[in-house]
């Protein structure tokens, strides 16, 4: 039979289950366990005690917290109260002062004219600007809404331009904006859009670029690439101007042929010419040895002279380069070493450089194109370089010509573009035209000029150089292959050619004349 351990170990306890363990262990074990009561009853006091006083502090720490709070309330409640009272006021003064200047406006279109309108127009705006300079209310005004100024716009508009247009030839409309009663709006800002369409090569469109002059005109320059009956779109605000849609006749880009190129058909006088370009209305920009430019009409005659000698603002010393964009002439005004900006007619708008070698400086600079992105090219001739900028003469990119290899130049001179956009650059020191993509990577060479210092591409891609050494004009086709050689000229130092109809224009420097070839 199985027996437990314990039952084992028990063997002497008899039958009828009576103790025999030591009656003094028995005794001892007793007085233990009262002991041990006791203990417990104290303890559980202790315990008690502290629990009532733990009580009593955190509510007393709560009291106080809750009348710290309480206070915190109160203050804040009095600070949003002042602050919403306050802004209340503001509100109602804005309030006040809009309806002020509503009734202005109100007075105003009852008893002006549109010029008067126009001319009364800025005060509302700045007045109401003025009011609205608190920028916590301004904040607040503008998660209710926007407030909006309604001015008079123009309701009309003219355009000119001529009814005929050449393939690869910029075509130029000039548009008006008109008040109601007809008279011009001498305000820009209007949304004015070009587009030229094709009636026979599945409506080709061609769409303009639009200048705003800020003065109530608007030029629109397209260039169509197809031959054909087109009609011209001009839309002013979204809206049809007057006689629009109009018909017009594209005709095709008549074939140049420079082997003809022998005996000027046009010579006009200028001392000491330096450099030639043309301006989209045909007027003649040349610059000269007097420190100045020279702007002839299309017959030749003198129509203004922009500039003098000085370092002044709109002053030369010994201009040499010029660009026309637009309306906008730029000048490299070589021995005050600084690129100037100015409006066709003149007026100084801002210039940019001085003299140093660093980015963005210059020694000599003298030569200036703009290329399809508005960047400006200009070669630093005395530093061997080109340096390239955006429209507001800020430096973007450096060609160094001062290294070793073909891509190497000496004394850069005259600049072109081809209709790849790549920079053409015609080196003096080199005798030679190098070519580069317009991130300056060097691309091939060509040519072996005796002093090149003027330099034109077509929109074909034939290159013209004038040679200040070899007393010639050498033209080039795209492939740099010299084709022909317009001889006896006196130190050529420009060349140019007319967008419209393809003239050469050479600035003859030793022979005081500038001369025009027709193709």
């Amino acid at each position: 039979m199985f027996q437990s351990p314990i039952s084992e170990r028990n063997t002497n306890i008899p039958a009828g289950g009576a103790s025999v363990l030591p009656q003094n262990l028995y005794l001892g074990f007793d007085v233990d366990v009262a002991g041990m009561i006791e203990q417990v009853e104290i303890s559980k006091r202790n315990a008690f005690l502290a629990i009532n006083q733990t009580f009593e502090m955190l509510q007393q720490t709560l009291e106080e917290r809750k009348k710290t709070l309480l206070s915190e309330l109160e203050a804040i409640s009095l600070s949003k109260t002042t602050a919403l009272t306050l802004q209340k006021e503001q509100f109602e003064k804005v309030v006040g002062d809009i309806g002020h200047y509503t009734d202005m406006a109100s007075q105003i279109l009852q008893t002006h004219t549109d010029h008067e309108i126009v001319a009364l127009g800025g005060l509302i705006p700045t007045e109401l600007q003025a009011t609205l300079q608190e920028d916590d209310l301004v904040r607040q005004l503008s998660e209710l809404g926007e407030i909006i100024v309604f001015f008079p716009s123009p309701s009309s508009s003219t355009w000119t331009s001529t009814s005929v247009a050449k393939v690869g030839t910029r075509y130029h409309v000039k548009v008006q904006s008109k008040t109601s009663k007809g008279e011009e709006y001498p305000h820009g800002g209007v949304e004015v859009k070009g587009e030229m369409r094709s009636k026979t090569h599945n409506g080709a469109v061609v769409y303009g670029e639009v200048e705003d002059h800020r003065d109530g005109t608007y030029t629109i320059t397209l260039t169509p690439h197809t031959a054909g009956p087109h009609q011209l779109f001009i839309t002013m605000d979204g809206q049809h101007v007057q006689n629009t849609p109009n018909d017009l006749d594209v005709r095709p880009k008549p074939k140049r042929d420079y082997h003809t190129l022998c005996n000027a058909q046009q010579v006009i006088q200028c001392n000491r010419p330096l450099c030639v370009t043309i301006h989209d209305n045909g007027d003649i920009y040349v610059s000269s040895h007097d420190h100045c430019i020279y702007v002839f009409d299309q017959i030749g005659q003198l129509k203004n002279t922009i500039g003098s000698y000085g370092n002044g603002d709109g002053h030369f010393s010994s201009p040499y380069g010029l660009s026309i964009k637009g309306n906008m002439l730029y000048v490299a005004d070589t021995c005050n070493h600084r690129i100037q900006k100015l409006t066709s007619s003149g007026k100084f708008l801002h210039k940019f450089g001085q003299r140093g070698s660093g980015q963005g400086q210059f020694n000599c600079p003298v030569s200036i194109i703009t290329d399809s992105n508005k960047r400006l090219i200009v070669s630093d001739q005395s530093y061997h370089r080109i340096q390239i900028f955006n429209e507001n003469g800020g430096w973007l990119l450096t060609i160094d010509g001062k290294c070793s290899g073909n891509h190497s130049f000496l004394s850069p001179w005259g600049l072109g573009l081809d209709p790849q956009g790549n920079i053409h650059v015609a080196s003096y020191g080199s005798k030679s035209v190098k070519v580069f993509t317009e991130e300056g990577v060097y691309v091939r060479m060509y040519g072996d000029p005796n002093g090149p210092t003027g330099l034109a591409l077509d929109d074909e891609g034939y290159s013209l150089v004038s040679e200040y050494g070899g007393h010639c004009l050498s033209i080039y086709d795209p492939e740099g292959n010299k084709i022909h050689t317009v001889g006896n000229l006196e130190n050529p130092s420009g060349t140019a050619l007319d967008s419209r109809d393809g003239s050469v224009f050479i600035a003859n420097n030793s022979a005081n004349t500038v001369l025009k070839y027709c193709v």
